[in-house]
């Protein structure tokens, strides 16, 4: 829908990069600061969830718009502001003296990620042409992303413990302001239409609602339970919800998520596999970082440390992946890779509270990283696959919801049933049945991946998603075909 005047392509990648790293360290690097984050400002046992909570519920509520938006008004205008949101409200964070505020903060930083994450992704997808070179870039993006999320572990380890609580906020503000100053610099902005589609309003109030809703219902439960009236309440909302805004972009000529996009199975494929996959990711971080130091009683920065080699291994099944993707389809290294997380942590089961991290934790993270390093990045690649480039924001706004809500799912769930395993003991023996049991369903999660690779996924490049009707002439870009 843009015309790009200028652009430079490794100016942009380096920009998307880096604004993708704090976006996914962020997402990791509270986790481990929370016992200080409780002491500090005095909250609730039951409110300190929601540091992580709301960051998650604002993220995944407006991922959708934010993609949309960005195709709309300019994925570099939305990328400058979602990065400005989310530095300020790090800062916020960061300076918080009660637990509102901190959790405000967080809210906003979520809020921030949707709006720049989908415009990051759609810039990289419309500044390079879709294959060799686009695998590349992409590639360099989901690597970061993993690698920020993974060492999000370690900086939140260290910070705290050497530096404060405060820090693991603060540390955002040089990462946002690298990338600020090179899209500024580097990228300029979107040739304007001579008349913009106006933004599906009533679609971005059910989308945002429904996907918030579901979110909330599902991060509920670790008060809740799933058997709760009040998490099945939330489900059945969020379930109608979900149902009117499919009807309404049924009906709507200029939809949020045009339905015909889903023909692809190139599309279709990569959400669903995307969903699962980052099910069975997110819940390995959360049981293996869980398992380091409740059963095997590693403290937090030794545990932060002790996911260097994942992070090592899953650069390298990344720069695999991208060399086979390029060479042939996403689907040639999405199924290898699922399988190969698969059996990484399907060797975690066999922990034991006598364990020690050299026997019972490196051999399956180093299988599992190269695994995912296999998945996540040609997993982009597919699920922008044959999209127009008018609708890259909205394919990517997908793309990232369906794994934001993957991940929150996913973990909330086998989170339950960990703890179902457990019940109330709490001693090591009793913590290291329960995690075993997650990890063992991350495992199942991964095949089905792999299955959902293997039997939607196109062998060939060539299946794109069923064609938009083209848009009035009024709506147009000035020199830019529809």
């Amino acid at each position: 829908m843009y015309k790009n005047l200028g652009r430079r392509p490794g100016t942009v990648l380096a920009a998307v990069a880096v604004a993708q790293f704090a976006v996914a360290l962020d997402l990791s690097v509270v986790n481990v600061a929370l016992p200080a984050i409780r002491t500090a400002l005095g909250f609730a046992p039951l409110g300190l969830s929601w540091v992580v909570h709301a960051y998650a519920l604002a993220l995944g509520g407006f991922l959708l718009l934010g993609g949309r938006a960005g195709d709309l008004y300019g994925r570099r205008r939305l990328f400058v502001l979602g990065l400005a949101v989310f530095g300020l409200c790090s800062l916020a964070g960061g300076l918080a003296q009660a637990p509102w505020q901190l959790i405000a903060a967080r809210a906003g930083q979520g809020l921030g990620a949707a709006a720049a994450a989908p415009a990051a992704l759609a810039m990289l997808t419309t500044t390079f042409t879709e294959g060799p070179q686009r695998v590349r870039a992409l590639g360099v993006w989901s690597g970061v992303n993993a690698v920020g999320g993974a060492l999000g572990v370690l900086a939140g380890g260290l910070l705290t413990e050497y530096a404060g609580w405060r820090w693991v906020m603060l540390i955002n503000l040089p990462i946002v302001a690298v990338a600020l100053a090179l899209v500024l610099a580097g990228v300029p902005a979107e040739a304007r239409a001579v008349r913009r589609e106006r933004l599906d309003a009533l679609g971005a109030v059910l989308a945002t609602g429904g996907v918030g809703v579901l979110v909330l219902g599902v991060i509920r439960t670790d008060t809740q339970g799933w058997d709760s009236p009040a998490t099945w309440g939330m489900l059945v909302a969020a379930a109608a919800l979900l149902a009117a805004f499919v009807l309404t972009e049924s009906r709507t000529p200029t939809p949020l998520l045009r339905l015909g996009l889903l023909r692809s199975r190139w599309v279709a494929g990569a959400n669903v596999l995307v969903f699962f996959s980052t099910a069975g990711q997110f819940a390995s971080f959360y049981f293996v970082s869980l398992y380091m130091q409740q059963v095997l009683g590693m403290g937090a920065a030794a545990t932060g440390a002790a996911f260097l080699p994942f992070s090592v291994s899953l650069v390298a099944g990344t720069l695999v992946a991208t060399r086979v993707t390029a060479a042939r389809t996403p689907r040639a290294a999405l199924v290898p890779g699922a399988l190969l997380a698969a059996a990484g942590l399907a060797w975690f089961p066999f922990i034991g509270p006598d364990g020690s991290f050299l026997t019972d934790v490196l051999g399956p993270c180093l299988i599992t990283g190269v695994g995912v390093g296999l998945v996540i990045a040609p997993i982009v690649a597919a699920a922008t696959t044959g999209v127009a480039p008018r609708e890259a924001g909205m394919a990517s706004g997908l793309m990232n919801s369906s794994r934001q809500l993957g991940g929150c799912i996913g973990l909330a769930a086998l989170a339950t049933v960990a703890a179902h395993r457990t019940g109330t003991a709490t001693t090591p023996a009793a913590l290291n049945d329960g995690y075993a049991l997650g990890l063992a369903i991350a495992a199942a999660l991964f095949v089905l991946a792999a299955l959902v690779a293997i039997g939607v996924l196109p062998r060939t490049g060539t299946e794109t998603p069923a064609p938009r009707p083209a848009a009035p002439a009024e709506n147009r870009l000035e020199g830019t075909p529809s």
